[in-house]
């Protein structure tokens, strides 16, 4: 529940884009007197968008939970709002209308067919990453790669699991990973922000953005600029501690049924340095596949973890 005069997730996302917007990104001359306030102003983006003022202001302070679909495309429009930042704004428009309450998350846990597809990518560093970020289970290549100073086996169990932006964020040594650690944050936040609007009333996903804004002044400057964008397919390098410089896409697959699930694997071009760098740290990770499977059943198949000193 919002605190009393608080706009709520749509009124700010609505006040963080209107920030973002100069009357001449709209095609408006600016003569009135000196603005006090970034970006167009309520009346401006109301005239935009063809509703009156003080409907609009009521949207921004979280007064009215009714806009229609019409109104809704008339104000993404004035936004200029891009087509994940449209989706963003229609959940959190429903989100508004529904009754919320306490809901017990379900534990995430991996199906059959995610088993087999991540061991079926077994030639790269992969993952499965859940709807808050936790990693549910990786490959030894994947983890050697993005988190190998942590515990291999750690994504078996639900309260050791290793979450992803929290080692972004938090963690020193993800930190020295990145060579341009800012880009990889703002991808992070981006994404987070479309988990929030999926799963308002998630406890443990507002747990995590709550830790991360007490502890990461870096995170607070970037949620609070409210930019919505998925983490789909990007090239990273990486400062690996084990073989140097590695350059890799990190690429985001939707898993068909685990909706609220991906897998995300890194690739290297072929030929390249980078591709030789990864050849190494297989050998020296053990080159083995490690998927977690049914309580009782063999799960391992060559596993070696990275000594630690390595890290």
């Amino acid at each position: 529940m919002n605190a009393p005069g608080a706009p709520g997730p749509l009124g700010a996302f609505l006040q963080a884009r209107r920030a973002r917007l100069r009357p001449e990104d709209v095609g408006l001359r600016d003569l009135g007197p000196r603005r006090r306030v970034a970006g167009l102003r309520r009346e401006e983006l109301a005239q935009l968008a063809g509703v009156s003022v003080s409907y609009y202001a009521r949207l921004e302070q979280g007064q009215s939970r009714g806009a229609s679909a019409e109104v809704l495309d008339a104000i993404a429009r004035a936004l200029l709002l891009d087509h994940h930042e449209r989706e963003h704004l229609d959940r959190l428009a429903r989100a508004g209308r529904r009754p919320r309450g306490p809901r017990r998350p379900r534990p995430e846990s991996l199906t059959d067919e995610t088993r087999d597809l991540l061991r079926a990518v077994d030639g790269v560093p992969a993952m499965v990453l859940g709807r808050r970020t936790d990693v549910l289970a990786w490959n030894a290549l994947g983890h050697a790669l993005l988190a190998g100073h942590v515990g291999l086996l750690d994504p078996d169990d639900p309260l050791r699991r290793p979450n992803m932006s929290r080692m972004l964020f938090l963690d020193p040594h993800c930190q020295e990973l990145y060579a341009d650690w800012e880009r990889k944050a703002r991808a992070v936040v981006g994404n987070l922000r479309i988990a929030v609007g999926r799963h308002p009333e998630d406890p443990l996903l507002t747990a995590l953005i709550g830790e991360l804004t007490m502890k990461s002044p870096q995170f607070v400057a970037l949620w609070a600029d409210h930019r919505v964008a998925p983490c789909d397919a990007a090239s990273y390098e990486l400062h690996h501690p084990v073989v140097g410089r590695v350059t890799v896409t990190q690429q985001t697959l939707s898993i068909a049924r685990a909706p609220d699930q991906v897998l995300i694997v890194c690739t290297t071009s072929v030929g390249s340095p980078s591709e030789e760098a990864l050849v190494l740290l297989r050998q020296a990770s053990g080159g083995g596949l490690r998927v977690r499977r049914a309580p009782g059943e063999v799960k391992d198949t060559a596993v070696r973890q990275h000594a630690s000193a390595e890290w």
